[in-house]
């Protein structure tokens, strides 16, 4: 009963966040005495985090970073369009799923790897809360199987998932929340890449290399997303990312 309110809370604070830009306001912590409990207390814990890390709340922009052998969700944020992204918290993957690679095709399990973004807000998920992501993108429709590419990969509250990305009830509703904000002042594309592993540990690393050891097509998908990692770690920025004609990622 509990769970059921919460959803129906968001959904309304999504609501509620909407209708105030639509009608010309700027999105502010006005908002939050006006939603009913439980949603102003995920509010006011998200405020709180972000005071203590020195960082505006809400944020202009939002960016989301999965490792699937390292089993963490980092979530970044902007204090404007212009700015850097800073790290605003990391979160417990609860479930690997599949194994090293990217997803080609339904049923594998597979969690994809790539570049995607949030493009559905579901309330009413069966894991608690959930984030889709436009899988198949444009490289997976071409590289993937042409028939039945498979779909619906969320990041999602529960524990538990067969090739999505599941954390925390409580996580997903920060991060959920957060994302609501976020969309409705104007981030159309909250941007989320997922990456095999966390290419600055060490060990994580390794194993990737042991794995496509022999795997020509592993090896150089690997490197392409450990470029656009390279480049964010370095400049905190988000490169362009193109897709030619044989599904690959181009980083301009």
């Amino acid at each position: 009963m509990l769970k059921h309110f919460i959803k129906n809370m968001l959904f309304t604070v999504v609501a509620l966040i909407a209708t105030s830009i639509a009608i010309g306001q700027t999105a502010s912590t006005h908002y939050i005495v006006k939603i009913p409990y439980p949603v102003t207390p995920i509010t006011d814990t998200l405020q709180k985090q972000f005071a203590a890390k020195h960082l505006k709340f809400p944020p202009a922009e939002m960016y989301v970073r999965s490792f699937k052998l390292d089993r963490k969700l980092e979530v970044w944020v902007k204090d404007s369009t212009k700015g850097s992204y800073k790290l605003f918290k990391t979160y417990k993957v609860c479930m690997e799923s599949g194994v090293l690679g990217p997803k080609r095709m339904e049923g594998d399990y597979q969690v994809p790897e790539g570049f995607y973004y949030i493009n559905e807000f579901n309330p009413n998920s069966n894991y608690h809360l959930a984030l889709g992501l436009n899988y198949p993108n444009a490289s997976d429709r071409i590289l993937s199987d042409s028939l039945h590419p498979g779909g619906d990969i969320y990041i999602h509250g529960n524990r538990v998932s067969t090739g999505c990305i599941p954390i925390d009830d409580e996580p997903i509703e920060e991060v959920y929340v957060l994302a609501s904000i976020v969309k409705a002042n104007g981030e159309d594309f909250i941007p989320v890449h997922v990456f095999p592993v966390k290419y600055d540990e060490k060990k994580s690393f390794d194993y990737l290399a042991r794995v496509s050891l022999h795997d020509q097509q592993m090896q150089q998908f690997t490197i392409t997303l450990k470029q656009v990692f390279d480049y964010f770690q370095e400049t905190k920025q988000l490169p362009v990312i193109l897709i030619n004609k044989s599904g690959q990622y181009i980083i301009n």
